[in-house]
């Protein structure tokens, strides 16, 4: 563990009184709760505010957020590429106001952050100044450690097509501590080639082992405190006791010059690499093919990758990290392959419901209330279980809401979708790469169609027929919050006629997990 300089204790300002945050939990376990503040393995659908406001202080080890940025973009939340477009939280009307919403929630998360604990906030450069000056505020300016940079893309293809900027290639992620006390893993990256030609250019006879030549002479002199004595016939301060040259010597690891100056071997084998900086640009972003495994179709997704680093460099196994925007979960999937605890909070049903079968399908985690109480599973809480809430979620919310509480993929596009909100693919059925727009026609798979509708009518069974025959399918899924007595007789006729199958599905049946027995 690395400390900084001393600095005073953070505390929390409340009613105008000062209190100092509690910094070690009981010390105590409850059966099947890894601690005893918190609930941990807990995905949180609302608010982070309100729910950040009912953790207890000082119970959380690692922070990161990767919050909605001020860049007034029309960012859709889950695959709502050009039809129900919903913005993040970030079309605030100005710097001020993006300010304005992230300090209460940034207040909060200081106060839940342990004294040994550390926070890494990412964003980018349109309000990057403003949030270093609100953290410091918050956290503490002496508890600032870094500001990393990570390298996201390469040039922008405007520069040079008359955008009047440099690209815009960067992310900024500012990292602070709790206090001095601070956990620090340090990590190191692959030498680069260069250096282990310029350096290690030696090579030893017998073992074939590349090595450097490293001066051994004190740096400072005597008045350093080097000792001083006489080696190989030459006398001056040295780096090391007579001791432990002698040691060298004996192990080989000594070599001299023409003149007799003795230099250390240092061995390319032995070298950790280099120890990372602030400046990252050995993780890609996602795209292309290296990202075709990992890609969700989030906008704002980040690699494994970076998250791994940032746990593995601030935590330790079983220590509890927290991502209170946490999207699709990448912060989870990292903290859960790394044997941490970890807790999310995401306003976006869909968003909750994508990261629990990402934790479901990578991390092999299941979902379910028993094992997570025997400390072997994970819940989802406060979503919106109810029809009243169902109705007043936005439609591609809904959609795609339906879609994967049947097990299946929502459509990337909405406009142009034939008809079909998504597709579920039986055990045993993979599901190929669809290039955009494109329906797969030889793969086995099933259409769901999804209408936020109290009564669905024929005129919407026809349309669905009409999407099935299309795509030559023989089963489709129906979702809506009921049917009309002509919409049942016309999927009875399309089954007498056409020997096809539409399974009408009503919103109260998958909340009660009745729907088992008809996606068989």
């Amino acid at each position: 563990m690395t400390k900084r300089a001393s600095s005073s204790p953070r505390t929390k300002e409340k009613g105008g009184s000062t209190a100092r945050l509690r910094e070690e939990p009981p010390p105590y376990v409850t059966a099947g709760r890894p601690s005893a503040l918190v609930d941990t393995r807990v995905v949180y659908c609302g608010d982070n505010l309100e729910q950040l406001q009912k953790l207890p202080d000082a119970c959380v080890d690692l922070i990161y957020i990767d919050p909605p940025f001020n860049s007034n973009r029309n960012y859709e939340v889950f695959w709502g590429e050009t039809k129900e477009k919903r913005a993040f939280e970030d079309r605030h009307a100005n710097t001020q106001a993006y300010l304005d919403y992230m300090r209460p929630r940034c207040v909060e998360l200081a106060r839940v952050l342990k004294r040994t604990g550390s926070f890494y906030y990412h964003c980018d450069w349109h309000a990057s100044h403003y949030v270093k000056v609100m953290l410091d505020q918050i956290l503490g300016e002496n508890n600032f450690i870094n500001e990393i940079v990570w390298k996201r893309s390469d040039a922008k293809s405007d520069v040079g097509q008359g955008a009047k900027h440099f690209g815009r290639v960067h992310d900024s992620i500012f990292y602070y501590a709790g206090s001095a006390e601070y956990t620090f893993n340090p990590k190191f990256t692959p030498l680069p080639q260069s250096t282990i030609d310029s350096w290690y250019k030696h090579v030893e006879e017998g073992t074939g082992r590349r090595y450097n030549k490293a001066d051994v002479t004190g740096p400072g002199g005597a008045a350093k405190g080097c000792p001083v004595y006489e080696w190989h016939g030459i006398t001056r301060a040295w780096r090391y006791s007579r001791e432990n040259m002698e040691r060298l010597e004996r192990e080989g690891r000594l070599v001299y010059s023409k003149t007799g100056m003795a230099y250390q071997k240092r061995y390319l084998d032995e070298s950790k690499g280099v120890a990372l900086s602030s400046w990252w640009d050995d993780i890609d972003m996602l795209r292309g093919i290296s990202g075709a495994g990992e890609r969700l179709g989030y906008p704002t997704q980040k690699p494994l990758k970076l998250l791994e680093r940032i746990i593995e460099v601030s935590s330790h196994e079983n220590d509890i990290v927290l991502d209170a925007f946490c999207g699709c979960g990448t912060a989870l999937v990292a903290a859960q392959k790394l044997k941490r605890q970890w807790i999310g909070i995401d306003i976006s049903p869909t968003a909750c419901r994508v990261m629990a079968k990402r934790l479901r399908d990578v991390c092999g985690v299941p979902e379910d209330e028993s094992l997570w109480k025997a400390g072997r599973g994970f819940v989802v809480r406060d979503l919106p279980w109810t029809e009243d809430k169902l109705r007043a979620i936005p439609p591609f919310e809904f959609e795609n809401w339906a879609v994967i509480a049947l097990g299946g993929i929502p459509n990337k596009t909405k406009v142009g979708d034939y008809g079909i909100d998504g597709r579920i693919f039986p055990v045993g059925a993979e599901p190929a790469a669809l290039r955009e727009g494109e329906l797969q026609l030889t793969e086995r798979w099933y259409p769901i169609q999804v209408k936020q509708k109290d009564r669905v009518g024929r005129p919407d069974i026809d349309a669905f027929q009409t999407a099935m025959r299309r795509s030559k399918r023989d089963k489709g899924f129906f979702v809506a919050f009921d049917y009309t007595e002509d919409a049942l007789r016309e999927i009875d006729r399309f089954f007498k006629a056409d020997h096809a199958v539409i399974v009408p599905l009503t919103v109260q049946e998958i909340l009660d997990e009745q729907i088992a027995r008809k996606l068989a």
